[in-house]
């Protein structure tokens, strides 16, 4: 099968060769780090040999869930915020059809999302929409404590009750949780939910290929077996070598750290098929709760070209000059279509009646590449083959093990968040919760 491919050449100019090779060391070092679980964080690395280990008997069971899931549901809700939706949603809607939601004769249910936001209204309509179909949900939380999806689950648990009565609604409900301990862990056993682990040494962010992202991509009706392939096979390349002239996560790590150095602080992932805008929010987040600690990190962004061409587009030419680019570059599409030729003509374009619309598409693409680089925006290309499981398992695990890399060479820890309490202990004390009363008085103070 083809790879995944990293190309630094629109790279010079701004940074030379041998500030990225200058890395090469760096990266020796924590590449053993990751791999032997020595580094910071090294209690959350269960995500490293993940593909390669997971248990025959693990993906069976969640075929079976799914396969029941589907048997039951038009509508499955996956409740979760952050690590705990994002991966699955950037699989499934980088696979699924751009207009599912208004197709009918579906075979799989649709999948859809809650607890990701706290929106009375979305909630509202959410629960319009279920009254009317069969649905069934996974809860996802290690906790169960969790603000967001804590009050989404309350609401549907109720709502899935009322509409089914008790007995039924256990048979629509699996809990992927700790193993051991926390609230949702216990209601689950309470209530008699299946349940599936989320793995104490694998943080949100990185647990795309455990039940968080595996169940609801399965229930989708994706193959889950190629999905961890992929992501095994670049775990298999990453073993090999941690040198930058054998390892592309490495050499992306090391490209991206040598343009930081250089001033570009705020790196853009650019991808040019509108199924990717999930990948580059799961992305976002990756990197951002990773690498944003100790006032350091690169700022990620993302954009959808060629639409955001039309808006974000004259930025990225012509404004600060802090950006850089990494553009996610899909080899072939799934379908193949070709531009008409127009008697009158009148739009001017018969100059490309006959070619597809995917090679205008590519023209746009290099021909983006190039005046950005001629406005002074340096580009990284990572050039997948194509998009099915296969292809995306690999990006994920190029992705994770890259950012792992990337972390370490910033001296942070790339696998806690200490940063996303801030937040919430200021919303606990707004809302009065047990236990934050002086914090409640300090903060109206502020108010």
């Amino acid at each position: 099968m083809k790879s995944l491919k990293v190309d630094i050449r629109k790279t010079a100019g701004f940074i030379s060769e041998g500030a990225v090779y200058a890395f090469e060391n760096q990266m020796i070092k924590n590449h053993e780090a990751v791999l032997n679980k020595t580094g910071k964080g090294n209690d959350f690395l269960g995500w490293v040999d993940l593909p390669s280990t997971i248990d025959e008997s693990l993906l069976k069971s969640i075929a079976s869930s799914a396969a029941k899931m589907q048997e039951k549901a038009e509508l499955f809700v996956v409740i979760g915020i952050g690590g705990s939706y994002l991966g699955a949603r950037a699989v499934i809607e980088a696979l699924q059809d751009n207009f599912a939601a208004l197709k009918t004769g579906r075979n799989k249910p649709f999948i859809i999302y809650a607890g990701q936001n706290i929106g009375e209204d979305y909630m509202s309509q959410l629960l319009s929409l279920l009254d009317k179909h069969d649905y069934a949900l996974t809860v996802i939380s290690k906790s169960g404590t969790t603000t967001e999806p804590a009050i989404a689950f309350r609401i549907l648990k109720n709502h899935l009750e009322e509409k089914y009565g008790k007995k039924e609604a256990v048979e629509r409900i699996i809990a992927i949780t700790d193993q051991e301990k926390g609230a949702l862990k216990k209601l689950a056993d309470d209530e008699g939910y299946q349940t599936y682990v989320v793995p104490d040494d694998v943080g949100g962010r990185y647990s795309v290929l455990t039940p968080v992202g595996l169940l609801p991509i399965a229930v989708a009706g994706y193959d889950i077996r190629q999905l961890v392939q992929g992501a095994a096979d670049m775990e298999g390349l990453n073993r090999k070598s941690a040198r930058l002239n054998d390892n592309p996560m490495a050499l992306y790590a090391a490209t991206r750290n040598a343009l930081y150095q250089s001033g570009k602080n705020v790196e853009i992932l650019v991808n040019y098929l509108p199924n990717l805008y999930y990948l580059t929010e799961w992305w976002k987040q990756l990197y951002g709760e990773s690498e944003g600690k100790e006032n350091k990190g690169i700022f990620p962004a993302g954009v959808n070209f060629t639409t955001d061409l039309h808006s974000m587009g004259q930025y990225i030419q012509e404004g600060e000059r802090m950006l850089f680019e990494t553009v996610l570059s899909v080899e072939e599409p799934n379908t193949k279509m070709t531009i008409p030729s127009d008697g009158q003509n009148l739009d001017g374009l018969n100059y490309i009646a006959g070619k597809r619309i995917d090679e205008v598409n590519k023209m746009a693409e290099l021909g983006t590449m190039l005046a950005h680089v001629d406005g002074g925006v340096p580009n990284i290309r990572l050039s997948l083959p194509g998009i099915n499981e296969y292809y995306l398992g690999q990006l994920i695990y190029f992705f994770e093990m890259a950012c792992a890399l990337s972390g370490y060479t910033l001296d942070v820890n790339p696998f806690d968040q200490p940063g996303v309490e801030a937040y919430k202990k200021n919303m606990f004390a707004l809302l009065g919760k047990p236990g934050f009363e002086k914090a409640t008085e300090e903060i109206r103070k502020r108010l």
